[in-house]
């Protein structure tokens, strides 16, 4: 069993987050539940929001969209393209939460197999200054990161 602990780290030097986490699944089981959008609507974010996506085209090139909901009414939507999907490897894409379209955050996210079948999941984030990076952390993202991996390990168990 692995240590699902999820560790988020912040550089001191550049406005950057940092993202590790480890999952009991193949690379390319992981992969899958973030370019599938019926699975990724099963696992992004808190468990107090259901997700709906509203624009999906997991491919280079394409572009993203999906909003959370609490009690039937939208508290937040999210936008962004795909820069590179590369099967199983790596994904980069934009990330715009839409209450501050000024704001773009670019994040590589990194599939590393692992003996045994595993994955160690690596998102790196860059956004445009420490302020933005701060604001970031200090709004409760955590919660939605544990969460959501708490999420995608459920969802990969009940695939195995």
């Amino acid at each position: 069993m692995t240590n699902h602990e999820t560790e988020i780290r912040a550089d001191e030097k550049v406005p950057t987050i940092e993202i590790i986490r480890y999952f009991d699944a193949a690379p390319a089981r992981v992969f899958r539940a973030h370019v599938d959008p019926e699975l990724y609507l099963q696992w992004v974010g808190p468990r107090s929001v259901t997700t709906r996506i509203t624009r999906w085209d997991a491919r280079t090139g394409g572009a993203w969209a999906f909003a959370n909901d609490r009690d039937g009414e939208q508290i937040a939507s999210f936008y962004g393209s795909f820069h590179e999907v590369r099967p199983h490897e790596r994904i980069v894409w934009t990330f715009t939460y839409e209450g501050q379209p000024d704001g773009v955050s670019l994040e590589t996210a990194t599939f590393e197999q692992l003996d045994g079948d595993r994955t160690r999941l690596k998102v790196l984030s860059v956004v445009a200054d420490f302020e933005t990076r701060d604001a970031i952390l200090s709004s409760g993202m955590d919660v939605g990161v544990n969460e959501g991996y708490d999420k995608l390990d459920e969802l990969l168990a009940k695939q195995a």
